[in-house]
């Protein structure tokens, strides 16, 4: 049997990891709405006529809550949250402002928490949900420069264990993706700059740098219609540097 479209958004949409996601859903026939604050044409492109790009701001919770009621007027509801807006600015700890902390947990924490919030009564409405949050291989292996970064993609990991038991009677399942350094834009400025990429790639298990591809099929994973009993867990995809 052809499974049921769904209607899905996904945050951080523009570019990287977003991007490949957004791509994913819509290839599994999806309606597929992205919220980024930054242009979302290439992504568009790729992802074809279901999609729809708005500009949001994760972290404004007016802003979230007219998102969310564009995609349920739209779409005729909402089943699929994919939390992947984040930053990960590379840091040294004693560098760290408490500007520089509040607004990584506003990010990368707070905004999970708005989006899921505003998606919640929909998921519920449907009696069927997947809500996934990415988060990163650094919880199990603390990289000294990504203190309020790892920080925060704990408290994720937490978030989701917690939401899990909270929603599971619903009918949706909450789980988290854990990429490595993957191969994007923005972390070819950061992480992966001055020779991060070969670091990470000596330390795996699979001697190649990741690349948002190899999440795709992860991400069918969690959101398949026959997953309905996977929930509370965090997913490691990094090709074997955080063995956990």
């Amino acid at each position: 049997m052809t499974p049921p479209s769904r209607v899905a958004v996904v945050t951080g949409a523009a570019r990287g990891l977003g991007r490949e996601f957004a791509i994913t859903l819509a290839g599994l026939g999806h309606h597929v709405c992205g919220w980024d604050v930054d242009d979302q044409t290439e992504t568009m492109a790729l992802a074809g006529e279901k999609y729809l790009p708005l500009e949001v701001d994760v972290t404004d919770p007016a802003a979230v809550q007219a998102a969310a009621d564009l995609v349920v007027k739209e779409f005729g509801g909402w089943h699929i949250v994919v939390n992947n807006a984040g930053i990960y600015p590379p840091i040294a700890f004693e560098e760290t402002t408490v500007d520089d902390w509040r607004l990584i947990m506003r990010v990368n924490l707070e905004g999970p928490f708005l989006v899921t919030q505003a998606a919640l009564p929909h998921l519920r409405a449907a009696g069927w949900g997947r809500i996934v949050n990415i988060v990163s291989a650094v919880v199990f292996l603390g990289p000294p420069e990504l203190v309020a970064y790892t920080a925060s993609k704990a408290g994720l990991v937490g978030f989701t264990r917690a939401l899990a038991n909270a929603v599971g009677a619903d009918g949706i399942t909450v789980n988290a993706i854990s990429p490595g350094l993957t191969s994007t834009e923005t972390a070819a400025r950061t992480t992966g700059a001055g020779g991060g990429f070969d670091r990470v790639r000596a330390m795996q298990a699979v001697p190649r740098t990741e690349r948002p591809a190899d999440l795709a099929s992860t991400l069918r994973y969690v959101c398949d219609e026959g997953s309905g009993f996977l929930t509370g867990q965090t997913l490691n995809v990094d090709g074997g540097s955080a063995l956990h």
